[in-house]
């Protein structure tokens, strides 16, 4: 879309995200980063099966597979500095065919979140010496694909000033907050590295904190929070418009 003209003649970005996590009618958000980047990867773990009862002449890959989850629990809370923020979670783990036979290959799958390109880094290169001594550990060969994914969320502190001073205004302090950073990702981060402007949050879950979360099963929204998106969206540019008018 960027290289389709999309910011053609653009000033500023705005954008908006339901988010369950708040009530309906609260609107959120911070300068600087916001949301981060969602890495992912994927690790195949190739062994040779064999007979359960005769482990000796197998190279179990499910084993070695189990070994690595547990050692790269270590990636961030021993090699990343506690004053930054990280997240390694792996999400999928796939091995084996029946009770009685040793697995010959293990995949497993997750995501990387941080803020800081360095950060990634880090993670990166510390994932791959682990992977690579587990392995050889377990004498069984494997693959490591690292997907590197949207740019952190990162709003311009200007125009998250502003989102806050007109939230607070068309719907009064009490429901307007400076947020903490989140570790989910969003592409609008790229309209973001082109153009100054502010990602937000408006409250879309019920008062009593019940409402699911999102991605889960019974996800689900107060509808009333599209009204309050819808307006506030509008309200902020009203106000940038008159800002550049007056400037």
């Amino acid at each position: 879309m960027i290289a389709d003209g999309a910011l053609d003649g653009v000033d500023v970005v705005y954008g908006i995200h339901l988010w369950t996590p708040l009530p309906v009618g609260t609107v959120a958000t911070r300068p600087g980063p916001l949301m981060a980047e969602p890495d992912e990867f994927e690790i195949e773990i190739r062994g040779r099966g064999g007979h359960g009862g005769l482990p000796h002449e197998a190279k179990d890959a499910l084993v070695a597979g189990a070994h690595l989850v547990v050692a790269l629990q270590t990636v961030v809370s021993r090699s990343v500095d506690p004053l930054e923020a990280a997240v390694l979670s792996i999400g999928q783990f796939k091995a084996g065919t029946a009770r009685n036979v040793i697995a010959d290959s293990c995949k497993l799958s997750g995501t990387v979140r941080s803020f800081d390109p360095r950060v990634r880094e880090l993670v990166r290169s510390r994932m791959d010496d682990i992977i690579r001594h587990v392995c050889a550990m377990h004498g069984v060969d494997y693959t490591f694909e690292f997907y590197e994914g949207y740019p952190p969320v990162v709003n311009d502190p200007r125009e998250a000033a502003r989102v806050l001073r007109v939230a607070a205004k068309a719907h009064g302090e009490g429901e307007v907050r400076e947020c903490e950073r989140i570790m989910a990702g969003e592409d609008f981060s790229y309209y973001l590295k082109e153009r100054p402007g502010c990602f937000f949050f408006v409250g879309a879950g019920r008062a009593d904190g019940s409402s699911a979360p999102h991605h889960h099963p019974g996800f689900d929204i107060d509808e009333r929070a599209l009204r309050h998106a819808i307006k506030l969206l509008i309200a902020v540019a009203d106000d940038a418009a008159a800002e550049a008018t007056q400037a």
